[in-house]
This record gives C-alpha cells, structure tokens and sequence, in this order.
C-alpha cells in the first residue's frame, strides 16, 4: 500500500501521465484492464492471489494492445528468466529515480522497451535469444496452463485445497485434480517441493530471503 500511495505521488507529478486504476493483488489488476483498458499498466512482481508474471501473461494474451512494465525490488535471475516468457515491455528495480520512471513509462506507451542496464545484461547473458531484432522481449510458451499457474501460487502461499477452491470459484476436487496435474508435470511429490519450485521461478518471493 505505501509503496503503491509513493508511486502515485511520484507519477501525479508528471502533467502528461493520467493514473486510471489501483489494483491491490493480480487478479484485481487483470479485471481493471478488461474494464479501463489502459495504455501501460506499471505491475508489480509481488502480488498477492495471483503473480504480477502471471497477471502479465493474462493481459498480454487477452489485451495485447495494453503494454506492462514490470517493477520489482530484486532482479533476481528466476524473474529475469520468467520476464522473457509472459510479454512484458520492460522491467524495472523499485530503486529507480522518478525521472526513470516516468521515462521507462512514456517509452512502454509508444510500443519500445525499457529496462534496467543489469536487467538487460542478464537477460542477454542468459539467452541472447530472450530479445527479437526489435528489442522486444519474446514470448515463449509455459507447460503450466494459467490456471494450474494461480492453483500452485496459492499452495505456495500455504493456502490449503479448501481455501484455492474458495479463492478460484470451483470445486475441492477440481482444486485436487490440478494439484496433482501440477505434481505429475513438474515430477514433484509434495507441497514443500511445490514452493521451491515457486520461489525458484519467481512466481512468489522467498520471505526469508
């Protein structure tokens, strides 16, 4: 909350940038686009229900022409991996100066890229692939279909069946059936090995890092 009240400050300063929407987790961020429709939309990584990749992923696939600027605390290398998959136009660490900012902002809107020198060096050094001739970042597709990708961010959240079914709408044993499609794609047995697997690619952070 303080840091999105921050961010508005920030950007109510810029005279050419109009603020349409707050969203408080992914989903809620995911829904505002479908209603607002904006031109960029600033989504942080870590956001609760559902992942701001993932709620990228959603928007970038439902709503193409909305661009997304990723903002995160940390460019760890899983978010730098998992950036290249879901569409977004950028990404960019939270200690950027206001000035970056509402550049990095400006340039996502005419349909160009930004992201922080390390970021950019660690997404050539990992993959010179990750960036097409335009310095877009290229999608790649994911095993986990979008909502087995909500299912096991919720389980790593420690949020038992009950609770996933309530929070996604559907039944405790379709929340079951995911589960163990989760399991068997990943070949992981239990639910601490689910969380590792969530951490390592940046779907949730790690709270004791």
């Amino acid at each position: 909350m303080l840091v999105r009240e921050g961010l508005r400050m920030l950007l109510e300063l810029e005279k050419d940038l109009q603020i349409v929407g707050e969203a408080e987790d992914g989903r809620q961020a995911v829904a505002l686009v479908k209603k607002l429709r904006p031109a960029v939309v600033l989504m942080d990584i870590a956001m609760p229900l559902l992942n701001g990749l993932e709620a990228t992923r959603q928007i970038r696939k439902d709503y193409p022409d909305t661009k997304v600027l990723i903002l995160s605390a940390q460019g760890h290398a899983a978010f730098v991996k998992q950036v290249a998959r879901v569409g977004a136009a950028g990404f960019l660490l939270k200690h950027a100066s206001s000035t970056v900012l509402a550049k990095a902002i400006r340039e996502v809107q005419k349909g160009k890229t930004f992201f922080s020198p390390d970021i950019a060096r660690q997404l050539r050094g990992r993959d010179p692939k990750s960036l097409d001739r335009a310095g877009q970042f290229k999608q790649k597709s994911n095993h986990l279909s979008s909502r087995e990708m909500e299912v096991l961010q919720l389980i790593a959240e420690g949020q038992p069946n009950k609770q996933v079914a309530t929070e996604l709408g559907v039944s405790f044993k379709t929340v079951d059936k995911h589960r163990q499609h989760l399991m068997s794609k990943l070949n992981i047995h239990d639910v601490a090995g689910l969380t590792r697997y969530a951490i390592a690619e940046g779907i949730i952070e790690n709270k004791a890092g």
